[in-house]
């Protein structure tokens, strides 16, 4: 229940002289005192737009700009009035007053607003002409369970919670709450939370679906609340240290709808908060994987590492025409390449499969190889020399210990020439090398592969997003896939032996058409024999899902042992990353961890022969 508790009453004295009439006409008549809830009125925007209204009520939220409190500067405040009895209303509302409000106001005060109404980016406000403050007050918060009734849409299309009824309201949420994103903490000070625990994507436990996919949608979309952190500036300098999959509960604020990041940002109710949150720290970060084994095979994809700076003009790439996609200096260079060492030693393996390195002749593989030989001493490391791979900007490669494993023959290459259904306009040509162990003698081949993003389209190739679930290209990344699963069968490096391990980033969840082809075709999914259905290596829009997969035939997955993911960056905020765009603070980054060193957890698949 919405709950007024105080109102103080104003006394109106009157002022006179010997009591007799003045000769001056009376002053134009202004405003009268307007209900909050009408301002606000029953739909998204308010029927008074544009209209001079007088408004009283309770400050709830006290983000003026100039005063005293620096940590919230949204150029206004809040103010919340009795509740009336239509529960489709409002009963609160935004006062901007600008940058340099004549009036100073506190939580708990009573206050008479004059103000044109307007709407800000779908949030319903009062740009304030006078403020005066009458007395005291207080408003209890409103409790609000998610998920809620009912999703609507925001002017972009996408579904988000529908909270309108509460707008500018003073809210808590007492149930407890997951961080499941916090792509725009560092920049925004935004994290995004869901009710419920963590959110996996669509595809992740159920097979492609267009009808099942948008009840899923809607479904995360009624669990979903934005926290901000009640600033208008960038790049705040007191950054929560969290993860995702921490949780919070009793969270309490003012709502607001906004896109809270910029123009770019995604528009939604947000929550102010006007108690400091406090988060438990539920998911800490992982130490190193203990993966049992004698010969351990680690899969990373490395998230654009380039030896070539950066500096704007396309130059990338075998022709050199291409955008370089990595660090924009010198100084972020070594900060990725420290991050980049510290994970691969990290994980101590024998053979390392790594995703997304510039395609070029060997800088990229030497440079990872000589920071790692620079820790562990001379040759203690090598690559596979495979030059420029296809014609893409980026490339797959395999760094290797020669004294636990030997390089058997030449590596095969799977591209467009070998087999037209794997279009190497869009996938990555996959990698073919067989390794030795040098302790046992026994010999398997890793295929190392990148099939293409879901995050551009493959309509002009007849492969339209169709919504069940899989996004982009669902259909070009099964027939490479089925290209794949024929080639491995021809044994392309010449072998002659049937242990195959296929590894990469296949750009699709567990239960997507690419994977599930490999899984009927009689290959193995080690992440559903040793992770189960909680397996992740990415996050995106909020939501898990493996897009990392390792994939044994029949005979190497009777060899396995044990496999696992290591959780040190799909739940890092970006902060913590090499770079350094946004003014962001050098004094952030430790080169001596390995979190947050790429944007995809790394995979490690142990074997005993």
């Amino acid at each position: 229940m919405r709950i007024f508790l105080i109102f103080v009453a104003l006394t109106l004295i009157a002022c006179g002289g010997n009591g007799g009439t003045s000769s001056n006409p009376p002053p134009p008549a202004g405003p009268t005192l307007t209900a909050i809830y009408d301002v606000q009125g029953a739909g998204e925007a308010s029927p008074l737009v544009g209209q001079d209204v007088m408004v009283e009520g309770v400050v709830t939220g006290d983000f003026q700009e100039g005063d005293a409190d620096i940590a919230r500067n949204l150029g206004g405040f809040y103010i919340q009035s009795v509740a009336d009895a239509d529960f489709a209303t409002s009963d609160g509302v935004f006062i901007f007053d600008g940058n340099s409000p004549a009036t100073d106001v506190d939580v708990g005060d009573a206050v008479r607003v004059t103000g044109t109404v307007n709407e800000y980016f779908g949030e319903t406000q009062i740009n304030a002409s006078a403020v005066s403050v009458l007395g005291a007050g207080a408003i209890q918060a409103v409790p609000i369970n998610l998920p809620v009734a009912a999703t609507t849409t925001n002017s972009d299309g996408e579904l988000i919670a529908d909270l309108e009824r509460y707008e500018g309201m003073l809210i808590t949420f007492p149930q407890t709450l997951t961080v499941s994103q916090l792509r725009n903490l560092e920049r925004f000070g935004e994290i995004l939370l869901s009710e419920g625990g963590r959110q996996y994507s669509f595809t992740s436990r159920n097979v492609p679906d267009v009808e099942g996919y948008a009840a899923h949608l809607d479904a995360v979309a009624a669990r979903r609340i934005y926290l901000d952190d009640g600033l208008r500036s960038n790049n705040d300098a007191a950054v929560r240290s969290i993860r995702n999959g921490d949780e919070i509960i009793n969270l309490t604020g003012v709502l607001r709808y906004s896109r809270g990041s910029g123009p770019a940002g995604t528009e939604a109710y947000r929550l102010m908060p006007t108690l400091d949150p406090q988060f438990d720290s539920v998911n800490p970060r992982p130490g190193a994987p203990n993966v049992s084994g004698a010969l351990r095979v680690a899969s990373l994809n490395l998230n654009n590492y380039f030896t070539t700076i950066d500096t704007g003009p396309n130059v990338c790439g075998p022709a050199s025409d291409l955008d370089c996609r990595g660090a924009n200096s010198e100084e972020e260079f070594s900060r990725q390449q420290r991050k980049t060492v510290s994970m691969i030693a990290s994980l101590d393996a024998d053979i390392v499969a790594i995703v997304e390195l510039e395609n070029n002749a060997s800088e990229s593989l030497r440079s990872i190889v000589g920071g790692l030989n620079a820790v562990f001493g001379a040759d203690t490391y090598d690559f596979v020399d495979t030059g420029t791979i296809g014609s893409d900007a980026i490339k797959v490669g395999f760094v290797f210990r020669p004294a636990d494993v030997q390089l058997v023959g030449p590596y095969a290459l799977l591209d467009s020439s070998v087999d037209a259904r794997f279009n190497d306009r869009r996938h990555r040509p996959a990698l073919a090398q067989t390794f030795r162990s040098v302790a046992s003698g026994e010999q398997l081949t890793i295929v190392n592969n990148h099939l293409k993003s879901k995050g551009s389209s493959c309509a002009s190739d007849g492969d339209p997003k169709v919504g069940d679930g899989q996004s982009h290209c669902s259909a070009t990344r099964n027939a490479g896939a089925a290209a794949m699963i024929d080639w491995i069968a021809s044994d392309p490096t010449s072998s002659g032996d049937t242990d195959y391990l296929i590894v990469g980033d296949f750009n699709t969840h567990a239960m997507g058409d690419a994977v599930m082809s490999f899984k009927s075709a009689g290959y193995v999914s080690l992440a559903d024999t040793f992770i189960g259905a909680d397996a992740y290596s990415f996050e995106f829009d909020g939501q898990l899902g493996a897009l990392d997969h390792a994939l044994a035939s029949r005979s190497l997955a009777a060899k396995v042992v044990d496999a696992a993911e290591w959780h040190i960056n799909a739940d890092e905020a970006r902060l913590n990353d090499y770079n350094l765009e946004f003014g962001r603070d050098p004094a952030l980054f430790d080169p001596t961890n390995p979190y947050r060193a790429s944007d995809h957890d790394p995979l490690i698949v142990g074997i005993e022969f």
